[in-house]
């Protein structure tokens, strides 16, 4: 056997390993160890990303799906089939339809996507939704925020501010649906400045952001990444403001380094943090404006139910940040930045170019 079939053959046993312990977790989290652990297997079919087989006891997900997907998509259908299992083994209901009533709301009360089905889907979303089309309407705000006029910019990024604002308001009292997606690169230890861009997406961007644990089965190692909850709409301007910022504040501090308050390289966290906060107090004072035209935002319910139903044990920590001229620098830099560029599909995936600051 080669070198590399055996890397491959021990990556897949860590895998399958992981995967056992992570049913165990969900088991507790979910089902309260009710389920007795099937057997787990990888399939090669890539017409079905898991399936549950009551007569054999059998619960596979395909290998696909975990090798070439995004960990948060794989605990998705892990959890979509586990459900299948406890509707079929624990509650023995077995005359409605696979995605009958009794799924559903076994899903509902878990925070489970009762739409994370075996069939691989290209897209779930209802394309002429509101949400949808209010995420239109800033696309092009934000096109014109990224205006060489500033006044312009400026305009544009605070008219978009309210239209998100407004749309929210007026929706939060309809059901909505929410997606859960990962953002951010996959890492042992917490970024500060990643830190303080999601707590600036769930003040402002109407989205929960929490840390979780994630699996990378082709270095066979665990990790933590960022996981974003929201509607469609609001996880779409989030992972969009999110790798904006990121790219900001970077280019920000390789500009600015000439700057007498930055000393050196170890000052960069400092000041790109600093540039998160100055851009959250722009932020604050444009939703101050907005709340002395009556829109003031109190919450959505129906999300914080949905976060808390999926994470019903949240460990807060609290983080202190460096207070020093380069952070103060940042900050000076950070309250001139305009939000900008469109936010579509394919925003996540393309070259960053987001960058005014």
């Amino acid at each position: 056997m080669s070198d590399s079939a055996e890397l491959s053959a021990a990556l897949e046993a860590a895998l399958v390993r992981e995967l056992r312990r992570l049913y165990e977790q969900l088991n507790e989290r979910w089902f309260n160890e009710r389920l007795n652990r099937p057997v787990l297997a990888l399939a090669d079919t890539t017409r079905r990303l898991g399936q549950w087989t009551r007569a054999t006891r059998m619960l596979e997900l395909s290998r696909t799906l975990v090798f070439a997907r995004p960990w948060r998509e794989v605990i998705g259908v892990l959890e979509h089939e586990m459900a299948h299992q406890y509707v079929d083994e624990v509650l023995g209901v077995l005359d409605e339809t696979p995605h009958g009533p009794t799924f559903q709301r076994v899903c509902a009360e878990r925070g489970i996507d009762a739409r994370a089905a075996g069939m691989p889907m290209e897209s779930q979303t209802d394309v002429d939704s509101p949400g949808d089309r209010a995420l239109d309407k800033i696309r092009k705000l934000l096109a014109l925020a990224g205006s060489d006029n500033q006044n312009e910019a400026e305009i544009a990024m605070r008219r978009a501010h309210e239209l998100m604002l407004r749309h929210n308001i007026e929706q939060a009292a309809t059901e909505r649906h929410y997606e859960v997606r990962h953002i951010g690169t996959p890492s042992l230890r917490a970024n500060a400045v990643e830190a303080d861009i999601v707590g600036l997406l769930t003040e402002f961007f109407f989205v929960e952001v929490i840390r979780v644990g994630t699996y990378l089965p082709h270095e066979g190692r665990q990790a933590h990444i960022y996981e974003v909850m929201g509607t469609h709409a609001n996880v779409e301007m989030a992972v969009h403001v999110f790798q904006f910022l990121l790219a900001t504040a970077d280019r920000l501090w390789r500009e600015n380094r000439g700057d007498a308050r930055v000393r050196n390289g170890r000052d960069r966290l400092s000041y790109q943090s600093g540039v998160i906060r100055g851009f959250r107090e722009k932020l604050l004072a444009e939703r101050k404006t907005l709340k002395g035209t009556g829109l003031v935002w109190v919450g959505d319910g129906a999300l914080h139910d949905f976060y808390r139903a999926r994470y019903p044990r949240i460990r807060t920590v609290k983080r202190s940040v460096r207070l020093s001229r380069a952070h103060d620098a940042g900050r000076e830099a950070g309250r001139n930045v305009i939000l900008h560029k469109p936010v579509s599909d394919t925003s996540t995936r393309a070259k960053q170019r987001l960058l005014r600051g």
